[in-house]
């Protein structure tokens, strides 16, 4: 059984740093892609970052150049590094495996 289980959130300053990790227990997924989203009240889920099994990543321009994907094969574990946050990265950050799998989500505040 595939499960994903976010860790990291919380609330910071503008500012602020935060290190979000992603833990899958199950079968590897070394093979994956793997991805974070995140969705703030009242607005649909939107993908933030995403990394292939290669290391290609990709990200949504809101955080470009603030945001980093990383992943850790050998510890199943997918990492989101975020910098200069903002107010507007207020949001639950999900952990996905293909999309097929999700996390239960962490909680980021940023305050102002």
């Amino acid at each position: 059984q595939v499960r994903l289980v976010e860790t990291g959130g919380g609330v910071v300053q503008a500012g602020g740093s935060l290190r979000l990790a992603c833990a899958a227990a199950g079968n590897s997924f070394s093979n994956d892609i793997m991805g974070w989203y995140r969705q703030a009240p009242g607005k649909q889920r939107e993908l933030v970052a995403t990394i292939t099994s290669g290391g290609y990543t990709n990200y949504v321009d809101s955080v470009k150049g603030r945001f980093t994907i990383s992943r850790d094969n050998a510890k199943n574990t997918v990492y989101l590094q975020m910098t200069s946050l903002k107010p507007e990265d207020t949001a639950v950050y999900y952990c996905t495996r293909r999309t097929d799998y999700w996390g239960q989500g962490t909680q980021v505040t940023v305050s102002s």
